[in-house]
């Protein structure tokens, strides 16, 4: 057997705007997640994963570099990418595709990848987007439906009451995560090569609008849901950059959510509802992964990952989706499942980031990683070996046209404490995560806390110029191995064509 066929598939599934609160067998009864359940109980599992930026685009570029937002100049939505470290999986000898969302900009390109099928935002009904025809457009508009989006949400007498969250009313497999999964299980039936293969599956959902058919909503009919954080004092006491935040969604529909200051309960639970039966259609759709995996054969030979691109509030603490530092915007579930190769029933609760999986998965491929990558790799931890935890992970945000209260927000956790930064404001807010998980008392202005506000500062400090130390090689490797540098006639030629 060849070196090359030794070699593991890789499927990574990354949903959309999906909390850390959502599988069952992380601790979440509520939940119905019978096949994200058996991925926890036979792989490992992190359950204190942090995004490196709370919004779509940043995320996803600090993961597919390896770099973080303030390294690659991703800082927003539609800001173009300049480097995916998918091209050396590709230069490696992996058939790569990617099915579904992944937000590159522009959002077609190459980027390493020798086909994409690309699936974006389940709504982009504004001028205010770029205008693109996705694969899941033409699929709807070749069935002679019109694409549900705000556009047609605002039709409804209940839409500005609904939070958002609405049935989906047009045929089951026209949903935007039913289709992107099917569209991946014809791939899995349908591609001849042999070579191993990396497979990104990006699931629009549960990003809104909130969208489940009734069947999964009705599961959900009787849970026991979690309430939303939510009191007048926390909202009062939030720093200036929040409530500008909050602003921008009670008077702007983003996503078909019209957001409201005074919810009711039924309002939010309706919501909550919503979201929930969406996570388990994703869940019924990682079923059918599995098995379409099986059916080519290949199971024993495949590692998949799930994960998620950053959460959603829900009405926490008074705001809608993302954007926040908060930590049901930016914490995400994450599991790595492929029984017999990586620990099985291993909880992690070390700090780790989202973007610890470009190296990762680069050390799976047995790709050498770039000496300038700044996430670390949690291969340590898929062998079962005990490791030694990161001290923190960072999260941060800036030009943002919806998150516009403030210029740049960093985020810096440790184990116990969250202090979030705002450069250009005086404010800021300090957690202690162990005494106050649901983060509603401020310690910033504490006078017993000022010591630990400054050593997470200077951490923050110290963090930012080892950055610049560790990336001085990121520049001229985007430029010699950028967007346009991968599948050329010598690349081509190597894997097969593109």
């Amino acid at each position: 057997m060849s070196e090359q066929t030794k070699k593991p598939n890789i499927i990574f599934v990354i949903t959309d705007q999906q909390r850390f609160d959502t599988i069952a067998a992380g601790g979440f009864p509520y939940m119905k997640t019978p096949n994200l359940d058996r991925m926890v109980k036979e792989g490992t599992y992190f359950r204190q994963t942090y995004v490196t930026s709370p919004s779509c685009a940043p995320s996803r570029a600090s993961l597919f570099t390896g770099v973080y937002p303030h390294t690659n100049g991703v800082f927003r939505n539609d800001e173009p990418w300049a480097f995916s470290w998918v091209q050396l999986m590709a230069d490696a000898g992996y058939r790569c595709v990617n099915v579904g969302k992944m937000h590159t900009s522009p959002f077609e390109d190459s980027f390493g990848f020798h086909e994409r099928h690309v699936v974006e935002n389940k709504d982009r009904a504004t001028a205010r987007l770029p205008f693109f025809l996705d694969q899941w457009d033409k699929a709807i508009w070749t069935r002679g439906f019109e694409k549900p989006s705000r556009v047609t949400y605002r039709r409804r007498e209940d839409y500005r009451s609904s939070l958002g969250a609405f049935v989906w009313n047009l045929p089951e497999d026209l949903h935007s995560d039913n289709f992107v999964s099917a569209l991946a299980q014809m791939w899995l039936d349908a591609y001849t090569g042999n070579e191993p293969f990396f497979l990104q599956i990006g699931i629009p959902g549960p990003h809104p609008p909130y969208d489940p058919t009734q069947d999964y909503l009705d599961m959900y009919a009787d849970a026991d849901l979690p309430e939303p954080i939510l009191s007048a004092e926390d909202i009062a006491a939030q720093p200036a950059a929040l409530k500008v935040l909050r602003d921008q969604h009670l008077s702007v529909d983003h996503d078909a959510v019209v957001h409201l200051p005074d919810p009711t309960s039924d309002q939010t639970r309706r919501q909550r509802q919503h979201y929930f039966a969406n996570v388990s259609m994703i869940d019924t759709q990682m079923g059918k992964l599995i098995e379409a995996v099986e059916r080519r054969g290949v199971l024993d030979d495949t590692i998949i990952i799930f994960t998620s691109d950053h959460g959603d509030s829900l009405n926490d603490h008074g705001h809608s989706q993302k954007w926040s530092m908060y930590e049901h915007s930016v914490r995400v579930p994450a599991i790595v499942w492929a029984p017999g190769k990586v620990a099985e029933g291993r909880v992690v609760d070390d700090l780790v980031s989202l973007f610890d999986f470009a190296p990762t998965i680069l050390e799976m491929a047995s790709v050498p990683v770039p000496d300038w990558m700044e996430a670390q790799s949690l291969m340590p931890y898929l062998r079962g070996e005990e490791c030694e935890p990161r001290n923190y992970v960072f999260s941060e945000h800036a030009g943002d046209r919806i998150f516009s209260g403030t210029k740049f927000m960093t985020m810096i956790r440790s184990a116990r404490y969250k202090l979030v930064h705002f450069v250009d404001s005086n404010e800021g807010q300090l957690f202690d995560m162990q005494a106050d998980p649901t983060e509603v008392n401020n310690l910033w202005s504490d006078p017993a806390h000022q010591a630990v506000k400054q050593e997470l500062i200077n951490a923050i400090l110290a963090w930012r110029i080892e950055s610049s130390l560790k990336t001085q090689g990121w520049t001229l490797a985007s430029v010699r191995l950028g967007a346009n540098s991968s599948r050329t006639p010598e690349s081509r030629s190597r894997q097969g064509g593109a």
